[in-house]
């Protein structure tokens, strides 16, 4: 199970801002997971207008699917970011968070979005992904 993370020496480095620049996926299955949010599971929002509550809590819901499934950031092949009226400031606080969440593992390739808006007006983050699984 797993991917190869690929990072062209001759390309900028990406993983110091959470991503990399592409992934092989080694096997023919695969997970898509759907865009998570800052919601717990009785649908309350989390975090209510703070943006780096919300990243933690869109993270924790991903990995939430993934230890269901058995997998770990590690299976990830891809993660698509979408930020409410995103700014580099903004995009640092989610960035740092994705750092966090993979940890020693070197990144997906990631995607980010700046969107006018969520799903409902008090959700600022959403993140989805891709997950490669045993064959």
């Amino acid at each position: 199970m797993g991917s190869t993370k690929i990072n062209p020496p001759n390309l900028y480095e990406s993983t110091p801002f959470g991503f990399s620049h592409a992934a092989v996926q080694d096997s023919g299955r695969v997970l898509h997971l759907a865009g998570q949010v800052a919601w717990d599971a009785q649908c309350n929002v989390i975090g209510k207008g703070d943006l780096a509550v919300q990243v933690e809590a869109a993270l924790a819901n991903l990995m939430a699917v993934l230890e269901h499934m058995k997998l770990t950031p590690a299976d990830l092949v891809r993660l698509r970011t979408y930020i409410v009226d995103n700014d580099p400031e903004k995009l640092g606080v989610v960035v740092a968070a994705i750092q966090r969440f993979y940890g020693e593992t070197t990144p997906a390739p990631n995607t980010v979005v700046g969107v006018q808006s969520l799903a409902l007006p008090d959700f600022l983050v959403e993140i989805e992904a891709t997950a490669q699984l045993d064959d």
